[in-house]
């Protein structure tokens, strides 16, 4: 187990040097999205704007390996379709909500959905008021 965790540290390490990661992870929406798995290829970082649709640039049209949003208090949904367009899968148009705890946002060919994505959004994490 000790190897295994040290190896995985050296790799983050190594992939942190040489990837286009920003250097601070922490905005509240920020996205980087990438052509090729652990954040290589064609990336492009950017700080979204939360409850607003974008979708994704030309060349990372059902092409990003990765999704990674930052580590901060928010999540995106990613969509089959582009923003407006009307949804006609029977499975679902999104895989669901990702943020920075998703464990394939480094790797979405191991979930097959870097074919897919088209469009996003991303909204703001809500905690429950506990005051009366």
């Amino acid at each position: 187990m000790f190897l295994s965790t040290t190896l995985n540290s050296l790799l983050f390490a190594f992939l942190a040097q040489g990837s286009p990661l920003p250097s601070e992870h922490n905005r509240i929406g920020g996205v980087l999205i990438c052509n090729d798995p652990n954040g290589q290829g064609h990336c492009e970082y950017t700080v979204y704007e939360l409850e607003k649709c974008y979708d994704l640039p030309p060349e990372l049209v059902n092409n990003a390996a990765t999704f990674a949003p930052d580590d901060a208090p928010f999540y995106c949904y990613p969509y089959i379709m582009e923003c407006g367009g009307i949804c006609t899968s029977p499975t679902g148009c999104t895989m669901g909500a990702v943020n920075y705890e998703y464990e394939h946002k480094f790797n979405l060919t191991e979930v097959g959905w870097n074919k897919y994505i088209t469009s996003f959004e991303c909204h703001l994490n809500k905690t429950a008021d506990a005051s009366p």
